[in-house]
């Protein structure tokens, strides 16, 4: 009976050894299964005209976009700045704003990452969440920022990576996450 319970014992290492051995190998599969395939470009950042020009050009993508943006750490002055930049759009497209509380269903919630250069002009816009159900509302925001620039001067904390939520109502009108009222419940 003692044989039996160390045939039994060095059964069940045996399956547990092999087990182990199968989910390393797995997850080395899947590792290296995510350098297999390229990234598809036509998810991946997203760039708009270029400002300096004219407005009906197209930009056609390039294969040396960068696939991974660096984008500036929000300290406590690039937040400050984020209000200051945030302001300047209000002021430059006051009849756009949405007056009040934004409904609890927005049409578009869009994350621009907007790079600016020491004297606060737009030098490419970005976008790190586009709504899908609604394409055009990206290249809208593009161009109201790119029309905006140059934003006011960040002064010491030079070029950055400007980053705000637009959060886009149906009629065209929106408001800025930093500067929100906040959101009805109903």
């Amino acid at each position: 009976m003692n044989i039996a319970l160390k045939t039994l014992a060095l059964k069940t290492l045996a399956l547990r050894t092999l087990a182990l051995r199968t989910l390393v190998l797995a997850a080395a599969l899947t590792l290296s299964a995510c350098s297999i395939f390229k990234q598809d470009t036509a998810t991946g950042p997203t760039s708009s005209r270029d400002t300096d020009g004219p407005a009906d050009e197209v930009v056609k993508p390039s294969a040396e976009v960068p696939t991974t943006r660096l984008i500036t750490a929000q300290t406590p002055a690039v937040r400050a700045y984020r209000k200051v930049g945030a302001q300047h759009i209000y002021k430059t497209y006051p009849k756009r704003i949405y007056k009040g509380k934004i409904p609890p269903l927005v049409y578009a919630v869009v994350v621009t990452e907007t790079d600016i250069d020491s004297t606060g002009k737009v030098t490419g816009v970005y976008f790190s969440r586009t709504p899908s159900h609604a394409p055009e509302v990206s290249g809208l925001i593009a161009q109201l920022i790119k029309e905006a620039s140059p934003l006011p001067s960040p002064g010491k904390l030079g070029g950055h990576t400007y980053v705000d939520t637009w959060l886009w109502d149906r009629s065209g009108n929106f408001q800025l996450d930093t500067l929100t009222l906040g959101q009805r419940s109903r």
